[in-house]
């Protein structure tokens, strides 16, 4: 007997037993009037191999399908795994530790027998996504099995998510380009095989195709994808996505400098936080007129008493703080105390899953606001080598005003 089929023999016992046991049956009442005591007791030691027919009947009285036995993971085992992973995978960004690692070896021991199932399809997708987190080999092939098993299931939203994060690594590379083909691509195909596809789903795509529009420049492609999603979610009534859509809205507004269509999403997601009681969104709100005072108005005066009000609140949520910095440091250095912007904009960091080029132009900016600073007191050759830094790290971003103030300040700097 090959190797295989004794461990196969194996498998089928204990599991009979355990559900069994689970189950609070005797040996006698599993065996009923088909099965022995002592025969049914051979096959859970794996004494015995049980005909189909057996199979069958034990099969039956235990209120399974025989494909859950003959399994070498049987579905609620899986099922136990998976409601164990969920809760590690869900763990909140800032609050991550080890848990991708921790995910890694809970589900690897299952992985090769992973083919069919949601239970299978999910745990591969959350064990791809690890492996993609932690450096490891191999994610893609894993991503590839999960996303086979959901098209032949036809559960079309993790179809989907599996290939936006695909489309989102090369986002996460800077590669904006390869980026928007690989999603759209995923999209068209989906699309074509698939007559219904759920709002949530047509949303996510809708939203993500805007970010990966305006990554490359493409104003006028996310403007009108973002204007299609408005019009979807408001006929649907379903509102998912719509706070961070009103913030790229809002984002693309301020600058263009159009000051009736920023108000109007920043208005817009104000309401939305306050019915939602979502305080993120309703922060964002709070910390964009900062940045549109400072950046676009120049009223640093204005900008600093509404900044420090924000920075009294306790619930700050921690990816602003490089923003905050920022924005404390520019006003600062508006009202001409340019040693204290500078110890400010020296506290800009830049977190490692920060990569729309919106955000990081806007993060780049420290080292050309540092540079004026240190120009401002008699320091050019620091002035220099900062405004250095900030063409470097802007060149390969898409223009926008950011980029136009970096230039501008080395230009200013150089001659």
């Amino acid at each position: 007997m090959k190797t295989s089929e004794v461990r196969l023999i194996e498998t089928l016992g204990e599991r009979i037993r355990k559900i069994r046991k689970q189950q609070k049956l005797t040996l006698e009442a599993l065996a009923g009037n088909e099965l022995t005591k002592g025969m049914l007791s051979l096959i859970e030691n794996n004494k015995a191999n049980p005909s189909m027919e057996s199979l069958s009947y034990i099969a039956e009285r235990l209120g399974v399908e025989v494909t859950e036995l003959l399994e070498e993971v049987s579905t609620q085992e899986l099922r136990e795994i998976l409601e164990q992973s969920e809760k590690l995978y869900n763990t909140g960004l800032m609050a991550l530790t080890d848990e991708y690692a921790q995910l890694i070896s809970i589900i690897e021991p299952y992985a090769e027998n992973l083919t069919q199932g949601y239970e299978s399809a999910r745990l591969l997708e959350m064990y791809s996504f690890c492996l993609y987190y932690e450096k490891a080999e191999g994610w893609q092939e894993i991503a590839d099995r999960a996303a086979c098993i959901y098209e032949r299931m036809n559960i079309i939203p993790r179809r989907a998510a599996i290939g936006i994060f695909r489309a989102m690594v090369k986002f996460t590379e800077h590669n904006y380009t390869v980026a928007l083909e690989f999603l759209l691509q995923e999209r068209s195909e989906i699309e074509a095989t698939n007559t219904f596809i759920d709002p949530i789903t047509r949303l996510d795509f809708d939203y993500t195709e805007a970010v990966l529009h305006f990554a490359v420049g493409d104003s006028e492609a996310a403007i009108r994808v973002m204007a299609s999603a408005f019009k979807f979610s408001k006929e649907q009534q379903v509102f998912y996505r719509i706070d961070h859509l009103y913030r790229l809205a809002a984002a693309h507004a301020m600058m263009k400098v159009d000051e009736i269509e920023y108000t109007y999403y920043v208005k817009k997601l104000a309401q939305y936080g306050d019915f939602a009681e979502d305080k993120e969104a309703l922060f964002f709100t709070e910390f964009s007129e900062v940045h549109y005072l400072n950046s676009y108005k120049k009223s640093y005066k204005e900008a600093l008493l509404l900044l420090e009000k924000l920075q009294e609140k306790k619930d700050t949520p921690d990816e602003y703080i490089p923003f905050l910095n920022l924005e404390k440091g520019k006003s600062l250095y508006g009202i001409g105390q340019y040693k204290e912007a500078i110890a400010f904009l020296e506290k800009v960091t830049i977190a490692d899953y920060i990569h729309h080029p919106f955000d990081l132009s806007s993060l780049y900016e420290h080292d050309a606001y540092e540079a004026l600073c240190q120009l401002e007191i008699g320091n050019s050759s620091e002035a220099s080598r900062l405004i250095q830094i900030a063409v470097e790290n802007i060149s390969l971003m898409p223009h926008t005003p950011y980029k136009d103030f970096i230039m501008e300040t080395y230009e200013l700097i150089t001659n």
